[in-house]
């Protein structure tokens, strides 16, 4: 009697992704371990066993590229749809596209930046699943910068400062700001960089943009946004479970990976914070119609989720929440209306415009801050007899600049809101400035690596910026007069104010 084959079995996901994945490893046999992988070993990390990483997501490729391709899907006919509408007359303001300028000039490129470092990482981490994993999220950040210049060119049809985004983003003054944030993380070694972006960026970072800010453009009628947002998002959840799992994995391998562990997460928590000065501003003031906050957003998604979540499980490891958190929690109360009047003063050398905030605008944020009326609303009162009587200000000096995060010394005292935080250093008999104390703690750790920074001011002044003066810079820029300044009366505003007036009599045709 012949006895048919038995059906194959159907592999779990489990099997499945171990099969594609880690039974494709194999163990050198012409080299060394050291010789195939010689990056993971300079940093001072002990690992016992790569086989203990955990991929919670257990994506294979077969499913993350169907599961990818039905969201550019939606993602492409929303973006049609909205093109051939004429929606960006469906915008709250043109005002609001300030916010997009700075997301595509500064966010952007990062994207691209974190799809090279994974790639590179795809190929120099031992082991299989955090190769794997590596690998999936390098082909996200790829996605993400595409679909983002792909929704923010239909802008570029119609308003100025979305042009020459990746010339701007080497060069230009507040865009080092970022810039210097990945710098920093893709010069670091493998580890430190899972943390800088899986903690850091995805973590911190992500929640704080992605999540509020995408409501905010659903919030202002831009449709495209919100939607390459989310989609964005899913990924982002994907994302931050990687640098949890780079965490707990080093944490986990051997106890004296601790205090490195600690250092990299008190580092990166506030490098990050200071990148997200761009975030509170654009919530609190770039925003027509607002969702929430800064102050309400960093509760939320930093003081309830991670002190109150992340750092509470971290504990069993012996983390301690970073250095510093109690001086952020402290200064949600000021720092976007601190960041947003250094940026009305600067716009006139910026791809963005601003403007003064109008009497509701004022009573929001009144309502939202308490300590608004007394140190923030006498300068934007004193700023409209300014601008009444023809004196728009603009500063015409350079500012000072941060060594570590390169942001203007715009930040207070600890405690004290009205004088100015100053910290400095000495190294090789050479003086150099801070912001803060955690950026000077950041240097004090390894100043040789910060002594190079690019800092846009000395180049300026060294005239390796196209020029003397702030034509020859613009212009090294690539930035044209109606890119930035002041809004109101601007092309931009002129030209919403047309658009809208010319729909009206045509009966909205």
């Amino acid at each position: 009697m012949t006895i048919a084959p038995r059906a194959p079995r159907k592999l779990s996901m489990k099997d499945r992704y171990s099969a594609l994945t880690r039974d494709l490893d194999w163990t050198p046999s012409y080299v060394t371990e050291d010789e195939l992988y010689p990056y993971t070993k300079f940093e001072g990390i002990t690992i016992h066993d790569w086989s203990k990483w955990e991929d919670p997501f257990r994506l294979t490729v077969d499913a993350y590229t169907k599961y990818q391709a039905e969201k550019d899907k939606r993602l492409y006919a929303v973006l049609d749809g909205f093109a051939q509408s004429q929606g960006h007359l469906s915008l709250t303001d043109a005002s609001y596209l300030n916010a997009m300028k700075l997301f595509i000039q500064g966010v952007s490129p990062l994207e691209y930046q974190a799809h090279r470092h994974f790639a590179y990482l795809g190929r120099h981490l031992n082991g299989p699943g955090p190769r794997f994993a590596s690998l999936c999220q390098s082909l996200d950040e790829i996605r993400h910068i595409q679909t983002e210049v792909h929704t923010l060119s239909n802008y570029n049809k119609y308003y100025d400062g979305f042009h020459s985004f990746p010339h701007m983003h080497d060069r230009v003054w507040y865009l080092s700001v970022p810039k210097s944030f990945f710098d920093d993380a893709v010069s670091s070694g493998p580890f430190e960089f899972l943390i800088a972006i899986g903690f850091s960026f995805e973590y911190l970072l992500t929640n704080l943009l992605f999540v509020p800010f995408m409501s905010g453009a659903s919030f202002n009628g831009d449709l495209p946004t919100m939607t390459f947002g989310f989609s964005a998002q899913s990924d982002e959840s994907r994302h931050m479970t990687l640098g949890l799992e780079a965490i707990k994995f080093l944490l986990e391998q051997d106890e004296k990976n601790v205090p490195i562990v600690q250092h990299w997460i008190d580092k990166w928590f506030w490098r990050g914070y200071r990148v997200t000065a761009l975030i509170a501003q654009m919530l609190d003031y770039m925003l027509p119609r607002k969702v929430m906050s800064w102050k309400e957003a960093f509760n939320l998604y930093f003081e309830q989720q991670m002190l109150g979540g992340l750092f509470v499980d971290l504990a069993y490891y012996g983390i301690t929440p970073p250095k510093f958190v109690e001086q952020a929690a402290e200064e949600k109360e000021i720092l976007s209306h601190q960041v947003y009047w250094t940026l009305y003063q600067f716009s006139h050398a910026a791809a963005f415009s601003t403007s003064i905030p109008t009497d509701e605008h004022m009573e929001w944020l009144s309502a939202n801050y308490a300590k608004f009326d007394e140190l923030y609303r006498p300068l934007w009162e004193k700023e409209k007899r300014n601008v009444a009587a023809g004196g728009r200000h603009f500063a015409r000096g350079l500012p000072e600049l941060c060594t570590v995060c390169q942001i203007p010394m715009l930040f207070t005292e600890p405690g004290d809101p009205t004088t100015l935080c100053q910290r400095w250093s000495t190294f090789e008999d050479e003086h150099f400035n801070f912001c803060s104390d955690g950026c000077k703690n950041i240097f004090d750790h390894e100043p040789e690596k910060y002594v190079q920074a690019w800092l846009p001011v000395h180049q300026i002044f060294q005239g390796n910026c196209g020029g003397a003066t702030i034509p020859d810079v613009l212009a090294w820029y690539k930035m044209t007069p109606n890119d930035g300044g002041e809004y109101l009366g601007s092309r931009d505003n002129k030209n919403w104010l047309a658009w809208h007036d010319m729909a009206e009599k045509t009966g909205g045709n």
